[in-house]
C-alpha cells in the first residue's frame, strides 16, 4: 500500500478516481488499500492459505464505489418490505385502533434503520457506522417497546402521548416510555463518549431487548394464561393464527445465528452477514402480516379505551 500511496497519491502524480469513487466518498488512500487488500488475497487464493479480514471486513470486490453490494441491495430489499408493511397497515388497520399508530411508527423506525444500513455498507466510514448501529438499536428498542404496549395494554386513550387520566396503566405507560427513551439515549451516549467503540457491549444490547421483545412473543402465543390477550375477551381466549408468533420467533433466531457462522464471502461478493440480510427480507414480510391479523381479530371490535 505504501508503494501504491507515493507512486499514486503523492505529487507530482495525480489521483483522478471515477464519478462512483468520488459520489461515495473514496479518497486515493482509500482505493490504494483496496486494491492492495485484494492483490494479498490472490496471492492466498493461489496459494491456498487462509483469507484474512482488513479492519474487521472481508474483502469484497465493490461495485459503483458500494464496498458491500450484496448486504447493500439486500438492506435496500428489507427498506421496501416495511415500506410496504407501513403501506398495508395504513390501508387495512382503521383509525381508531389502539395498535395503528404504534405499529406505524414501528416500519418509520425501520426503515430509518434500512436506509443507514444500507448507506454503511456503501462506505464503511466511522460516522456511518455509528449511524447504523444506532439505528438499529432503535429499531429493535421500539419493537420491545410497542410489544410490551400491546401485551400489557398500556395504549393512552386516543393515541394521545399525553394522558389526562391518571390512573395505573396511564402511569404503567409514561414510565414505561420513560424508561425506553432514557435507555436509548444511555445506549447512544455510552458508545459515543468512549475513545473507541465498544462492540461487544453493543452486540450484547441488542441480543438482551431482542430476547425480551421475543419472549413477550412467546408467552403469547403459548396456551397459558400468563397474559391478557385481548381487552375484552377472557386469558384462556387464545387466537388460531397465535403460533405464528412462535414460527417468527424460531425463524429469527435462526437468522441471527448466520451471524455466528462467519466466513469469507463466497466470490468475494456473499457473506454471512449478507446472507442474514436476505433472509429477514420474508421474514419481515411475514411480521407485519402477522401483525395486521391480530390488529383485525374481532376481540378488538367494541373496544373502549
Amino acid at each position: 500500500m505504501a508503494t501504491c500511496f507515493s507512486a499514486v497519491c503523492q505529487p507530482p502524480a495525480q489521483y483522478y478516481p471515477s464519478i462512483a469513487l468520488r459520489l461515495t466518498r473514496w479518497t486515493c488512500a482509500d482505493d490504494c488499500g483496496y486494491h492492495c487488500m485484494h492483490r494479498i488475497t490472490d496471492e492466498a487464493e493461489r496459494d491456498g492459505s487462509r483469507i484474512h479480514q482488513y479492519n474487521g471486513k472481508w474483502p469484497f470486490w465493490r461495485w459503483a464505489g458500494i464496498q458491500e453490494p450484496a448486504s447493500t441491495l439486500f438492506s435496500l430489499m428489507n427498506l421496501a418490505v416495511h415500506f410496504r408493511g407501513a403501506r398495508e397497515i395504513q390501508r387495512r388497520i382503521p383509525e381508531t385502533h389502539p395498535l395503528k399508530g404504534y405499529y406505524l411508527n414501528f416500519a418509520f423506525v425501520s426503515m430509518n434503520a434500512w436506509i443507514w444500513s444500507s448507506v454503511f455498507h456503501t462506505r464503511d466510514l466511522p460516522r456511518t457506522e455509528a449511524l447504523d448501529y444506532f439505528s438499529a438499536a432503535a429499531a429493535i428498542l421500539y419493537a420491545l417497546y410497542y410489544t410490551a404496549v400491546r401485551m400489557f395494554h398500556l395504549y393512552p386513550e386516543h393515541h394521545r402521548l399525553i394522558i389526562s387520566r391518571r390512573d395505573s396503566r396511564s402511569i404503567a405507560y409514561n414510565i414505561w416510555r420513560a424508561f425506553c427513551g432514557l435507555l436509548f439515549l444511555g445506549h447512544i451516549s455510552y458508545l459515543s463518549l468512549l475513545p473507541r467503540f465498544d462492540y461487544t457491549y453493543n452486540i450484547i444490547f441488542n441480543i438482551v431487548v431482542g430476547l425480551a421483545h421475543n419472549f413477550l412473543w412467546v408467552i403469547y402465543a403459548l396456551p397459558i394464561r400468563a397474559i391478557h390477550r385481548f381487552p375484552n375477551r377472557s386469558p384462556s381466549y387464545r387466537p388460531f393464527y397465535a403460533y405464528k408468533a412462535v414460527v417468527f420467533v424460531a425463524v429469527t433466531t435462526a437468522a441471527t445465528a448466520l451471524e455466528l457462522l462467519d466466513f469469507p464471502p463466497w466470490g468475494r461478493i456473499l457473506d454471512a452477514h449478507a446472507l442474514w440480510h436476505l433472509s429477514t427480507v420474508p421474514i419481515a414480510a411475514f411480521w407485519y402480516r402477522f401483525l395486521i391479523q391480530d390488529a383485525l381479530d374481532d376481540s378488538w371490535k367494541g373496544y373502549k379505551p
